[in-house]
């Protein structure tokens, strides 16, 4: 589940920083359809990666405040990458 997991994470962090480039789009050149396509997509990953975060909570027990870590990284950019180099890749 963990390896899983680790590629949600992945994806989730790209789609984050794809939220930038596809708002640029949005705002500046008038083109709101890639921000439609990329927030659907992140949004999904989101709520997937959260469910796949409890789930590592309560099924192999990982501690309060690593998830706690988890979260707080899923919402700043960049954050799942350095979650995964120093939480994920340690279990």
């Amino acid at each position: 589940m963990l390896s899983i997991f680790r590629k949600i994470a992945f994806l989730e962090g790209v789609s984050f920083l794809l939220i930038g480039i596809t708002m640029y789009m949005k705002y500046e050149m008038a083109m709101p359809k890639p921000n439609y396509i990329v927030g659907l997509a992140h949004g999904v990953l989101f709520i997937t990666y959260c469910v796949f975060l409890a789930l590592l909570f309560f099924r192999d027990k990982w501690k309060f405040s690593e998830v706690i870590l988890a979260f707080i990284a899923s919402l700043i950019p960049f954050g799942t990458f350095v979650a995964d180099k120093y939480i994920f890749s340690r279990k």
